[in-house]
């Protein structure tokens, strides 16, 4: 053989064996890749398991914490007693710091953008500065001077009772979504019952536990169902908020394409219809007396109160 057929050769060696070494390399990234994903979606799945499974607030607040706290830099739980934020738990502090936050209460009115969540009863992002958040704020959790922080507000029914901070590197979306799944079971599992009161106004959407559900509006209609009916309807709305809080949390893109689009319903027909079918089958069926929660949640947490985003096709309300 020649030189130059030798050469040649001894080039398309090394051009297959770098063509063969590049393809290992690829299949070995999607792999990860992959597995990226399926460890995430399993430590997603986990803290939204241990937040519906919570046994009380505490549990519920520290879990919320726990979850956050894995997903950024830093994480902390306020409650929200008034017009004050009270420190409940932090996470990505030293234990120093995490006793004084206990002892932290900001008035909102000295932190606008905590105030802004409570308000808002959405997302805020804001500078960490003195001027936003307080100034021992920004001393305990060690804020930089040109930080950013998201504060996640836990709605409970029409208020706010927690905020959930985050700093640093964290992943906005995946922490929304448990603040949303951790109101959805603060709102049905631990809502003190309702004062009585004679006569009772409409009940407004997003009741209270044992106070009347929303769909049945007049509280004489609650009023008229028997305790078992009552238990049910309690459990339909429970079916529903989670279920769909669930639904934002794993198929969190599709719901961004479906707002956008305005067709929620045509890109989350299987998500959706499956949810159906289960209300049906569980409250519907078994419950003479039984409404829609779940076409009530879709409207007001998946399309934001705005029905239409739902789309042409979506089929509406399911009657009994």
């Amino acid at each position: 053989m020649s030189p130059a057929a030798s050469s040649s050769a001894l080039r398309q060696l090394f051009e297959n064996r770098f063509a063969s070494l590049a393809a290992e390399v690829e299949e070995l990234l999607a792999e990860a890749r992959e597995q990226g994903r399926t460890e995430f979606a399993g430590r997603m799945n986990q803290a939204t398991r241990r937040l519906r499974q919570s046994a009380d607030l505490e549990e519920l607040c520290a879990t919320l914490v726990d979850a956050a706290g894995e997903l950024a830099s830093g994480a902390a739980l306020f409650r929200i007693e008034g017009d004050t934020a009270r420190g409940e738990r932090i996470r990505g502090v030293s234990e120093e710091c995490a006793e004084h936050f206990r002892e932290l209460e900001i008035p909102l009115a000295a932190a606008p953008a905590l105030a802004g969540a409570v308000e808002s009863r959405d997302l805020v992002t804001a500078v960490s500065s003195a001027a936003e958040v307080s100034a021992r704020l920004v001393a305990l959790a060690g804020h930089g001077a040109d930080g950013r922080v998201n504060i996640f507000p836990v709605v409970v029914g029409e208020r706010v009772p927690a905020l959930l901070y985050a700093w640093g590197t964290s992943q906005g979306p995946a922490i929304e979504l448990l603040a949303q799944v951790a109101g959805a079971v603060w709102s049905v599992s631990f809502q003190p019952p309702p004062e009585p009161v004679e006569p009772a106004p409409l009940v407004q959407i997003a009741p209270a536990v044992e106070s009347a559900p929303a769909a049945l509006e007049p509280a004489s209609a609650w009023q008229s169902l028997s305790a078992d009916e009552q238990q049910i309807h309690l459990r339909a709305q429970r079916f529903a908020r989670v279920h769909v809080a669930e639904m934002r949390l794993y198929e969190a893109e599709a719901v961004r394409m479906g707002r956008a689009q305005r067709n929620l319903y045509e890109v989350l027909r299987k998500q959706i219809d499956a949810g159906r079918e289960q209300f049906r089958k569980e409250f519907f069926m078994r419950c003479a007396s039984m409404v829609d929660y779940f076409h009530l949640e879709l409207v007001r947490t998946l399309a934001n109160d705005d029905g239409e985003m739902l789309g042409n096709e979506y089929p509406g309300p399911m009657v009994a």
